[in-house]
């Protein structure tokens, strides 16, 4: 098995740890050889692609990929393997055998609260959540069209080490934004590789929501973390007063509550069903910091 991650971040590296004792070589992107050089240190191979142009390096990568993993933003141009002028995904990896597709919730929209399921209607409201519906039916379509598994992995708020509610209590950064009856799912990047190793090692394609089983007020999130710490928690802001972002802004938004039933029920066991579950390990284990 050769594996290749497409754009190797916080979620393409997670991935990459899980396939290194399961693979012969494991290889991912970044945008910048400083990137390069941390995933070299972590016993992946490495280039640099921007998604556009493809080194001779990368492409004899390509050339032997079995399995690929791609995690790049699509963009107004669509999904960088996808686009027009892109060479044929059968020229550039003959060998391939399964893909995973990197996409998130948002696709589904604003549901107001209620549950979905990954046969919901795909209602996106933000540009980036449009481009990545596209995306998706893009692969998915290649998937039938090459007879080749794709699993579209939807993903909910991605934290874990280095990225948690402890790290911004600690910075100082944390808030407790309260909007009646909003909820979030979340998913720990753990989960989200072990989804990849399990879906890829069945060479099952389809749609799947990755998430946690709770969907839960952001605000208790960051109560929890403080009470793991001992710590008081900060004050709780009301919404409409709290100074954000307009990408801040958009996620509140959208409500919803987000199923994995589909994935579980095919024997998927996630490490982190929840916060709380989820928040004790990092403090406890201490790798909360990364």
């Amino acid at each position: 098995m050769h594996v290749l991650i497409l754009g190797a971040g916080f979620s393409g590296k997670a991935i990459a740890r899980e396939f290194l004792p399961l693979a012969q070589s494991v290889t991912g992107t970044t945008r910048s050889a400083d990137k390069c050089a941390a995933l070299v240190e972590l016993g992946i191979d490495a280039f640099v692609y921007d998604g556009v142009t493809i080194s001779p390096e990368l492409a004899a990568v390509m050339r032997k990929t079995t399995h690929l993993i791609q995690s790049i933003a699509p963009g107004r141009d669509g999904d960088p393997m996808m686009r027009g002028q892109a060479p044929s995904l059968a020229g550039l990896m003959p060998n391939l055998q399964w893909v995973g597709y990197l996409s998130t919730i948002g696709v589904y929209g604003d549901r107001g609260g209620e549950w979905v399921d990954e046969e919901a209607s795909l209602e996106p409201v933000s540009e980036r959540s449009v481009e990545r519906v596209a995306a998706e039916r893009a692969w998915l379509a290649y998937g039938r069209e090459a007879g080749i598994p794709v699993a579209v992995l939807r993903l909910s708020g991605i934290y874990g080490p280095g990225r948690n509610a402890f790290c911004n209590l600690a910075a100082g950064t944390a808030r407790r934004l309260v909007k009646p009856n909003q909820v979030f799912n979340r998913i720990r990047v753990e989960d989200i590789a072990g989804a990849a190793i399990f879906l890829s090692g069945r060479s099952i394609g389809g749609v799947f929501n990755v998430t946690d089983h709770e969907p839960a007020p952001p605000q208790d999130v960051v109560a929890e973390a403080a009470r793991l710490m001992a710590i008081a928690p900060p004050p709780e802001t009301p919404f409409e007063t709290a100074e954000l972002t307009p990408m801040a802004r958009s996620f509140y938004g959208e409500n919803k509550r987000v199923s994995n039933a589909r994935l579980r029920n095919l024997g998927f066991a996630f490490r982190f069903p929840d916060y709380r579950i989820s928040l004790a390990d990092l403090w406890n284990s201490g790798n909360w910091r990364g």
